[in-house]
C-alpha cells in the first residue's frame, strides 16, 4: 500500500514538473507535435510558433540523378527525418523500388532519423554515439576509404561530414533533398507573444541551428523582449549557433534528442526563475 502511494506521489510530482511554465516550441509545424506533447505531459503550457519551414529544393535533378544511380554508391548518410521523408517521396516518382537501398550501408545521425528509415523496412548500420556531424565522421572514418558515399541533406548545412570523409579517402556526393526557410507568418506572432505578459514564454526551445538563425531573423533588432526568457538548446551545434548570434544557451540537453531536451527543461525549471512561482 505504501509502495503504491509512493509511486502515485512520484507520478504526480513528475507530472507537475513543468506546471505553470510556458514553453515556446519553434519546430516546423509538422514536427512540433512530438516535443509539444512531451512538454504537456509534464504540465507545461505550450505555444507553437514555427521558426522554420521545410520546402522542396529548387530542383530535384541532383537528388533524382543520385537515386537513379544508387548502385554506384557504397554508403548512404541521412542526417534528418526531413531528409528521409524527402528522399522517400522521390522514389515512387522515379519508379524506384526500396529494394535498391538494401544493398547500401546506411548511417543515420540519430535515433529519430534511424526510426524514420527503419519504419520503411530498411536496416540502419551505423548510428553515432553522439548525434552530431563530428560523431558521424568518427564512426565512419575507418570504413569509407575508397568508397563512394551519398550524403542526403538540407540545402544549407555544415560541411563537416563531406570534408572529413573526403580526407579519409571517400568520394562523397552531397545532394540537396529539401531547404529550410523563414516562415514570415510567424514574425508578428512571435513579437506579440514576447511582448504579452500573459503569453510571454519562460523557455524557448531550439532544435537546430536553422531554428536559431530564423528566430533571430524573425525577431529583428532585439530589445528587452528576451529578458527573463531562458533559451533551451538540443545540442552543442545549436548552442554554438546561439552563441555566434549573441544569445546564450541557458538550458542544454545532455542527450541530443527531444526527450533529452524535455528532461533538461524539466530539471532546469526546478532550480530557476522559470518556475511556476515566477509568473
Amino acid at each position: 500500500m505504501l509502495l503504491k502511494r509512493h509511486r502515485t506521489q512520484v507520478a504526480e510530482e513528475s507530472y507537475l514538473a513543468l506546471k505553470g511554465v510556458r514553453v515556446l516550441v519553434g519546430r516546423a509545424k509538422h514536427q512540433a507535435g512530438a516535443l509539444s506533447s512531451e512538454l504537456r505531459k509534464l504540465g507545461a503550457t505550450v505555444l507553437e510558433i514555427p521558426f522554420i519551414e521545410i520546402r522542396e529544393p529548387r530542383s530535384f535533378k541532383p537528388l533524382d540523378f543520385a537515386l537513379q544511380n544508387l548502385q554506384s554508391y557504397d554508403w548512404l548518410i541521412l542526417t534528418s527525418v526531413n531528409g528521409v521523408d524527402a528522399m522517400w517521396r522521390r522514389l515512387p516518382k522515379l519508379r524506384l523500388a526500396e529494394k535498391n537501398l538494401k544493398r547500401l550501408r546506411i548511417a543515420a545521425i540519430g535515433p529519430a532519423t534511424k526510426k524514420a528509415i527503419e519504419k520503411r523496412g530498411i536496416q540502419v548500420d551505423v548510428v553515432p554515439k553522439e548525434y552530431v556531424a563530428e560523431s558521424v565522421v568518427k564512426s565512419l572514418r575507418k570504413q569509407v576509404k575508397g568508397k563512394r558515399v551519398l550524403l542526403v541533406r538540407a540545402k544549407v548545412a555544415r560541411d563537416v561530414i563531406p570534408n572529413e570523409l573526403r580526407k579519409a579517402g571517400a568520394q562523397v556526393d552531397v545532394v540537396e533533398a529539401y531547404q529550410t526557410v523563414v516562415p514570415q507568418a510567424s514574425r508578428t506572432r512571435l513579437r506579440t507573444a514576447l511582448t504579452n505578459p500573459k503569453r510571454s514564454p519562460h523557455v524557448i526551445t531550439f532544435t537546430s541551428s536553422s531554428t536559431v538563425r530564423n528566430f533571430v531573423a524573425l525577431l529583428g533588432p532585439r530589445s528587452a523582449s528576451l529578458k527573463g526568457v531562458r533559451l533551451a538548446s538540443i545540442g552543442p551545434v545549436t548552442s554554438s549557433s546561439l552563441s555566434e548570434l549573441g544569445l546564450r544557451a541557458d538550458i542544454k540537453a545532455k542527450e541530443f534528442t527531444i526527450p533529452g531536451l524535455v528532461d533538461a527543461i524539466a530539471r532546469a525549471s526546478a532550480f530557476s526563475d522559470c518556475s511556476r512561482t515566477q509568473r
